[in-house]
């Protein structure tokens, strides 16, 4: 069997449109805070109100729908553990249905799964690795952070999920580009970056605004609005020129009496900024998905699922129990399981909702058809991704970078080095040393643990220098398409396939549900609604008979 798979999320460059005057005109109205978000938002540079998700529509099923219709609560299996089959089990249970979770694995949460002291997993090349975290120490291995906006949010607060914010951009936090020029002890602050690009691309266009060449496009008074918006986004001085300032930070800050601080030197030419291709990370935080602020559930992500089961009944969800079959039968379905590695047992109910990555379940013995196989086909393969948490023995980031929270990007196989957004303030922590995906992922999963360590350490003291190495006392590495019953990260579904459209009817009796069966791949929030669906189809199937 198996459980639903789920990670913090991909990117994509989904915005919404805006016209050209309501542009000039959220320009032209002045220059508080306020209005220059507007006008960042107007411009495709900051997320506004309107470019965010809205609910979708969710009649959840309630037990008055069985006793004022006089019909009786069905059984339903539910196979997979993690977000989407949780959720599934937890609504069709407050409605009266009898619900059984079969799950593979020996915890919940399925790619929901956070690492601390003494917790072991094994991948599927028999490899195992035994966490040395201290108490309190924790990795979020798979997914890492909840947008205000999702769901996800909803069933924490409904559970009673204790969360705090998530720093997902830090404006202290590094880029480190090697491939076009950065050089080790040699980072630069996403700060100093921003202000250099934001400068050098507002001194441009107000050069090309005064040598006439938008003239065909905007009217003398849109020039205007035009060169007073970049005057305060790009720090550009009086003549429209760029020479640096404040805003790329300090060597030294300002304090009290006659210290003024000491600002960064100037920032090198425009054709230097523009090489150094530093500007690619900037999208990032106004992306839909992950623009701030974001959460986190205290304690590690999958605490969540630990209330879930909770909600749900202990005695209700079944671990270690992998699921090998499948089958609609005349009067409903028939699961096989093998509980404890002992012999093989089966489960009748009236339905089944199937969490499961669509890989594994094409081992499974089914009598879907092939119609159905062939649909799942599409999503068999999950996507490579790994992560490394790399335990210190001093939060030297803090204290010598003064980095709280946040991601460094870089162009090396690391990609991603994500900072602590909890224990503040504590002696120890722990740095996410790379979070990659595809073909870096693949080459750091065919090392050891051990030369992941090394080779994502040696790469990280470039960025972080000699302390990234000697302050060093554990690690704990994931490879995700090594994960027993999980065999890869987020699939991207193709919403329009005939398939995928197959695979929301269901098969007979059994529906399906995961992050992969979402318009929102690879997020908690996708597989939560993605369950809501299947529950609320099957559901009105019921009420119908």
């Amino acid at each position: 069997m198996v459980t639903d798979t789920i990670t913090d999320g991909a990117t994509d460059g989904r915005r919404s449109g805006v016209s050209r005057r309501g542009f000039l005109q959220a320009v032209g109205v002045g220059s508080s805070a306020g209005v220059m978000f507007a006008t960042m938002g107007a411009m495709g540079l900051a997320p506004s109100a309107a470019a965010q998700p809205t609910a979708a529509a969710w009649t959840p099923p309630r037990g008055s729908d069985f006793s004022l219709t006089g019909r009786s609560a069905k059984k339903v299996v539910v196979v997979g553990a993690g977000p989407a089959g949780l959720a599934s089990a937890y609504e069709l249970q407050k409605a009266g249905y009898r619900v059984t979770v079969l799950e593979a694995r020996h915890r919940p949460g399925g790619r929901t799964l956070t690492i601390r002291g003494g917790d072991s997993e094994t991948d599927v090349d028999g490899v195992t690795q035994t966490a040395r975290f201290d108490d309190g120490v924790y990795m979020n291995a798979g997914a890492g952070r909840i947008a205000q906006w999702m769901v996800t949010m909803d069933y924490l607060r409904e559970l009673g999920v204790p969360y705090e914010v998530f720093t997902n951009a830090n404006a202290d936090a590094y880029l480190y580009n090697e491939k076009t020029g950065a050089t080790p002890g040699h980072p630069v602050r996403y700060r100093t970056a921003k202000a250099d690009v934001f400068g050098y691309t507002s001194e441009l266009l107000s050069y090309a605004t005064d040598q006439g060449a938008l003239d065909q496009r905007l009217t003398a008074e849109d020039k205007e609005n035009l060169r007073s918006f970049l005057r305060s986004w790009g720090s550009l001085k009086a003549d429209g020129t760029y020479a640096g300032g404040d805003n790329r930070g300090f060597t030294t800050y300002p304090s009290a009496w006659n210290e003024h601080g000491t600002p960064l030197p100037s920032p090198g030419t425009v054709s230097e900024v523009l090489a150094s291709k530093v500007g690619q990370y900037f999208p990032f935080e106004i992306n839909w998905e992950q623009s701030m602020l974001m959460f986190q559930p205290k304690g590690g992500m999958d605490t969540t699922y630990q209330y879930f089961v909770r909600a749900i009944g202990k005695q209700n969800v079944h671990f270690g129990s992998p699921v090998t079959g499948v089958e609609n039968t005349s009067d409903g379905v028939r699961v096989t399981y093998t509980p404890g590695h002992g012999r093989p047992r089966q489960i009748e109910a009236d339905f089944a909702i199937v969490a499961a990555p669509a890989g594994v379940m094409r081992r499974w013995d089914t009598n879907w058809g092939t119609g159905i196989d062939a649909a799942l086909g599409e999503f068999a393969t999950g996507s490579p991704a790994g992560k490394i948490g790399l335990q210190y023995r001093s939060r030297w980031w803090e204290d010598d970078h003064r980095i709280f929270g946040g991601i460094t990007e870089t162009d090396m196989d690391l990609a991603h080095v994500w900072y602590p957004s909890y224990g503040y303030g504590e002696r120890k922590g722990l740095v996410v040393g790379y979070y990659n995906t595809g073909a870096n992922a693949r080459t750091y999963a065919d090392l050891t643990p051990r030369q992941r360590e090394r080779r994502a350490v040696e790469q990280g003291v470039k960025i972080h220098g000699e302390k990234y190495r000697t302050e060093l006392e554990s690690s704990f590495s994931i490879a995700w398409h090594k994960v027993p019953y999980i065999e890869g990260a987020w699939a991207y579904p193709n919403t329009e396939s005939s398939g995928f459209k197959q695979l929301q009817q269901g098969a007979g009796r059994v529906y399906f549900a995961g992050d992969w069966m979402s318009e929102v791949s690879a997020w908690q929030h996708g597989a939560f609604w993605s369950a809501r669906y299947a529950v609320q189809a099957l559901h009105a199937r019921v009420m119908a008979s």
